[in-house]
């Protein structure tokens, strides 16, 4: 073998070892639900034989990195690459073997190789050996992996400023809400009910027994159209079911009286009363949330911010007026954009008005998706982030 096709074949072999274990931050991935498009996996199958190119590399990217407690893969990305959401790119990844990918741990020594005008990625030091935790050793290799694996590895994004919106940030199709079941009284008859404090609650339950609560159930409209997309509700907190209701006899049995189901409130966000609406918790998805860019042009506008804020900013949860059945997937990077203002030619004797161009002004990172409707966490932002601003495809 000629020493170049040699050198060829070396790196197309190291790219693929090292997509086995770099794309892993994605953490607790399955094969089923991890977002990979067409054009994504067109650019790594090409990319696991070439390598990024330098000219894609950040001003500073080190030559080696230490993962570290609090590394996610976006950090790490951001650290080699000028756009983080290309991380495909680096990593080289071949996605047709690999659908879910092995783990980094804390420890693990990064190695940025260059050969030529391309570069990619490699471990200095394997999985194992202090870098991961105790029994979690994980062979190399570029295998399928189908099981769930959850033993200390980094993460895609910082989960912890995501999570808590996992059940919290709802957007229900319809005003649902107004039909489900609902806090009719209190233990004693407070006014408010705090924590392992009793509710009692009628409507149909459907045989759930863990529940959310929520209150103020308000439409979301488009910036542009005025169109209602959903109805989003203030959260409240979760309750379980404790024991059933129904319809009691009296004494006489001439008449009945309607007896509520028990709950019991297991946390809070609000102070919990009469009024107030409960939905099934649904299962936890903690899959991965790979960043990547839109595969085709993609745009719309904020709007809302979560919560009662006006504006927003970094680590920050936003609505935005685009939702799968738009095109949007979990994991979408977007740009954030702050429409030019108008301003008039004062240099001109007749005035004329002017609009100033847009300006980038950030990045979001889509973490939950509805029909309609999607929520998208501030990952960097250089101006306050408002409601009618726009995004779009980075």
């Amino acid at each position: 073998m000629s020493r170049p096709h040699a050198r060829s074949h070396q790196r197309l072999r190291l790219s693929l070892w090292v997509g086995a274990t770099l794309a892993a931050a994605c953490g607790h991935a399955t094969a089923a639900n991890w977002p990979v498009t067409q054009e994504q996996r067109d650019t790594a199958n090409q990319v696991a034989q070439a390598g990024v190119p330098l000219s894609e590399l950040a001003p500073n990217a080190p030559d080696s990195h230490t993962v570290v407690p609090g590394d996610t893969l976006w950090d790490i990305s951001k650290m080699f690459l000028r756009s983080p959401w290309r991380w495909p790119e680096l990593w080289g990844m071949n996605l047709d073997q690999i659908k879910n990918p092995h783990l980094i741990y804390p420890g693990q020594v990064l190695m940025l190789v260059k050969v030529g005008d391309r570069a990619m990625l490699r471990v200095a030091q394997p999985v194992g050996g202090g870098a991961g935790p105790v029994g979690n050793t994980v062979k190399l290799s570029p295998r399928v992996r189908a099981e769930t694996l959850d033993n200390g590895a980094i993460p895609s994004i910082p989960m912890h400023l995501i999570g808590p919106f996992l059940n919290e940030a709802v957007v229900f199709t319809t005003d649902e809400l107004n039909t489900a079941p609902r806090i009719v009284a209190s233990q004693e008859g407070r006014v408010l009910l705090s924590r392992g404090e009793t509710a009692y609650v009628r409507g149909d339950l459907k045989g759930n027994r863990d529940f959310r609560v929520f209150r103020d159930s308000v439409p979301l409209a488009d910036p542009d159209t005025g169109e209602v997309l959903g109805f989003e509700a203030r959260y409240v907190g979760t309750a379980e079911f404790v024991r059933d209701g129904g319809v009691q006899a009296t004494v006489d049995g001439k008449t009945s009286q309607i007896v509520p189901a028990t709950f019991r409130m297991t946390s809070i966000r609000l102070e919990a009363g009469v009024g107030d609406r409960l939905a099934p918790v649904p299962e936890r998805d903690y899959a991965a949330y790979v960043p990547h860019a839109p595969s085709q042009p993609l745009k719309g506008r904020i709007v809302s911010i979560y919560g009662e804020a006006i504006s927003a900013g970094q680590n920050q949860i936003i609505t935005l007026n685009r939702g799968a059945r738009d095109g949007v997937e979990r994991g979408h990077v977007m740009a954030l954009w702050r429409d030019g203002s108008m301003a008039v030619d004062t240099t001109d004797r007749s005035r004329p008005l002017m609009k100033l161009p847009d300006e980038r002004i950030g990045t979001l990172f889509v973490f939950r998706v509805f029909d309609r409707v999607s929520y998208a966490l501030i990952l960097q932002s250089e101006d306050p982030v408002k409601p009618g601003d726009r995004f779009s495809q980075p």
